[in-house]
Parts: structure tokens; C-alpha cells; sequence
């Protein structure tokens, strides 16, 4: 983990990552936290919080940055060209589905950001998604007529929607089959989800 342009020591690791996590849980709750606030949720001194982040918004983009690298993380490791379209689908929208859920403040604000990292990612993954509907099309999954850019943006509104109100301890395999099961409804050819 890089803070500051600097790699980080193991135990100083950990430690960015426990404030980083109590930062998520605490402005969760209370966007109006203090840095305080998050130091004592995350068990740590004030002054560690304010030597790690030297203010709150650089607390804040560095909480954004970790869930970007999360999110690209999620995707990552669930985008596959050699697994069936149908299976990678549904293992990038339930990885997705967890890191959207867990870090909802930050990616929320990562949506907003200006910063050209989260933007590159984002990019990123919206390639990656074209791509694996495209595949979609290709074996039958998706229509043969169905915009693929419009099938994204609906697969996109749906996580959105998915992810409204719900904790990290809902239950992301049965989100993940609503939101493959609602757009396979609309766009999808295989009866078996008809």
C-alpha cells in the first residue's frame, strides 16, 4: 500500500487498513464524523490517524483509492474469457456486489471524484463489462440485437439500485441472482431464465 507516495511497513499496513475500515464503518453512519470519531472506532490514537492522513480529506481520497483498488480488484479477479459468459456474469456481479456493498461510503464518493487513478479504473472496468457482454452477445446469452453500451448502463442501474440499502452482512448471492435474473429477463434469450 502506497500513502503519500511511500510503500508502507507491514505493521504500518495493517494499520492504515484498520483506520481505512473504521473510517468506512463510522462515515457510514455519520458522513459529519471527525477524525477522532474514526480514530476511536478504529482502536488507534488521534495522533496515528492525523501522522497516517494529515487531514481529514486526504483521510478521505485515500478511503476513496481503497475501494477503487478493491472494486478494480473485484473485477479483476471474476473476468475470465476462458469460464462460460453466464458464470463470469455472475461471479464479477457477486464480487462487485460485495465491495459496493462493504465500502458504499467511499465508492459512493468515488463516483464524484475527479482523481485520474479512480477515473482510469473506472474506464477500466467499463471496458471489461462491454467486453464480457459482448461475449454474451456472441454465445447466445444476450440478444443478437440488444446495444450492448444500453445493456451495461441497465446492468450498472440495477447494482446501483441493489446496493441501496443494504448492510454488508445482507445476502449477496440472492442480490447477485436478482440482478442476474432481472437482466437476463429483459435482454437475455435462454428459457431457462424466462
Amino acid at each position: 500500500m502506497l500513502i503519500g507516495g511511500k510503500p508502507l511497513r507491514a505493521d504500518a499496513e495493517r494499520t492504515v487498513r484498520t483506520i481505512l475500515e473504521a473510517a468506512e464503518r463510522v462515515l457510514s453512519a455519520d458522513p459529519t464524523a471527525t477524525m477522532e470519531q474514526i480514530a476511536e472506532a478504529a482502536g488507534v490514537a488521534r495522533t496515528t490517524v492525523h501522522r497516517r492522513f494529515t487531514t481529514r480529506e486526504a483521510l478521505l481520497d485515500a478511503l476513496t483509492r481503497w475501494a477503487t483498488g478493491q472494486f478494480a480488484a473485484a473485477v479483476d479477479g471474476a473476468i475470465s474469457d476462458a469460464a462460460p459468459p453466464a458464470v463470469v456474469l455472475y461471479r464479477v456481479t457477486a464480487d462487485v456486489l460485495r465491495v459496493k456493498i462493504g465500502w458504499g461510503f467511499a465508492m459512493t464518493r468515488a463516483a464524484g471524484s475527479a482523481d485520474p487513478e479512480i477515473a482510469r479504473v473506472h474506464a477500466d472496468v467499463l471496458e471489461k463489462c462491454d467486453r464480457l457482454f459482448r461475449r454474451a452477445q456472441a454465445t447466445g446469452l444476450l440478444r443478437p440485437d440488444v446495444d450492448i453500451e444500453w445493456a451495461r448502463r441497465c446492468y450498472y442501474a440495477l447494482i446501483h439500485e441493489v446496493t441501496q440499502g443494504h448492510s454488508p452482512e445482507s445476502d449477496v448471492d440472492a442480490l447477485t441472482t436478482l440482478i442476474v435474473d432481472t437482466l437476463l429477463r429483459g435482454l437475455g434469450t435462454d428459457s431457462r431464465f424466462a
